[in-house]
């Protein structure tokens, strides 16, 4: 099976912030990367030690929202300079992974 490298990334934000949509809109409509998942945290903070939670008895409408995406490391560092435009310091996180990319011989 080969192996290609790729970078992943993780955006770190709140619903409350409203910018699911766009950065779904730039990583699929506009870069089309080679994947995307969102994740709804039921809770969860960062530097302002501000709390985002759920309970059953108020469904918080600001829980966070993490988005992480893979694609070649040449296109992801174009995009991470586009997302650096619009979401603050600190929320972004990289690392470098590998894919398998398929079979190296026909069976």
């Amino acid at each position: 099976m080969n192996r290609t490298g790729v970078t992943m990334v993780r955006i770190y934000v709140n619903e409350g912030q409203h910018q699911f949509k766009r950065l779904m809109a730039l990583l699929h409509d506009e870069e089309k990367v080679a994947g995307v998942t969102a994740f709804r945290g039921i809770a969860g903070f960062g530097q302002s030690g501000r709390m985002h939670s759920s309970t059953l008895l108020d469904i918080s409408l600001d829980l966070p929202l993490i988005l992480e995406f893979f694609d070649r490391p040449d296109k992801v560092e174009s995009v991470l300079d586009q997302l650096n435009s619009f979401i603050p310091p600190g929320h972004i996180v990289s690392w470098s992974a590998t894919v398998n990319s398929g079979d190296t011989e026909d069976a």
